[in-house]
């Protein structure tokens, strides 16, 4: 299913569609997606941040990475590179420098690991719901949870560049993280390593979305089926909205 262009509907509409997106996410990945000591809620309550989706690691004597050298479930990056259009590792530790505090737990205290957020209109047609956004987007990779943003919204005149523009330069002084002019829309994964790596794929209305990693550990991930979530939750649109956003 093609993207669609979620600046011809209201705010309001987009977040419907944005609730049943959140809910195909967290059955997909609770189906046998994420390892079986990993699990993914849909906007719980975490401290100061709301995150979409909050995926959780049950607590075991000790970290599977480390039980007889096994691995901790998906896939390694050594075996098969997440398939992006570009990926890029910070160059210095310029986000050590300014580095945020974020209070994510959960009340059963199991180990957070990794957040994924769907972002709306509102989160870029202010400065300070920007900035806000940005510093949490950072802060959590300081603290060592993994990333994973899907921003279907066009750059606004508070972030010409882009989402994961604006969240790079708060990370890797200098780097360049301009989107495409063609696709102006971003998919970004970050592993969150020292310093992190992310995973950039542009998409433009009109394109399918690809797969894309939830980093569980640095070094593994699994893919998470975004086209195959979108279509589900698009099943559920109102036939108005549809024909608004299907229409030429």
């Amino acid at each position: 299913m093609p993207i669609h262009d979620w600046t011809r509907v209201a705010s309001g509409t987009f977040h419907a569609f944005h609730t049943a997106w959140i809910a195909q996410l967290q059955e997909c990945l609770n189906a046998g997606l994420l390892p079986a000591d990993y699990y993914a809620l849909a906007e719980p309550f975490a401290g100061e941040t709301g995150p979409d989706i909050l995926t959780l690691e049950t607590p075991g004597p000790t970290p599977r990475a480390e039980t007889d050298g096994e691995p901790a479930g998906g896939i390694a990056v050594a075996e098969r590179p997440p398939r992006v259009q570009t990926t890029v590792t910070a160059t210095s530790a310029f986000y050590l420098a300014r580095r945020r505090s974020l209070a994510v737990r959960h009340a059963s205290d199991d180990r957070v690991v990794a957040l994924l957020e769907i972002v709306s209109q509102g989160n870029k047609s202010k400065r300070t719901a920007l900035d806000a956004f940005v510093t949490k987007a950072v802060a959590a990779l300081q603290q060592g949870y993994h990333l994973l943003i899907v921003d279907l919204y066009p750059p606004t005149r508070h972030v010409p560049d882009g989402i994961h523009s604006a969240i790079w330069a708060e990370i890797d002084e200098g780097g360049d993280a301009s989107p495409s002019p063609a696709r102006p829309l971003t998919l970004v994964a970050y592993a969150a390593r020292i310093p992190p790596t992310a995973y950039v794929q542009p998409v433009g209305v009109g394109d399918r979305l690809p797969d894309m990693p939830l980093f569980l550990t640095p070094e593994r991930y699994v893919d998470v089926p975004l086209e195959m979530t979108y279509a589900a939750a698009w099943r559920g649109m109102p036939q108005r909205w549809r024909r608004e956003l299907e229409s030429p």
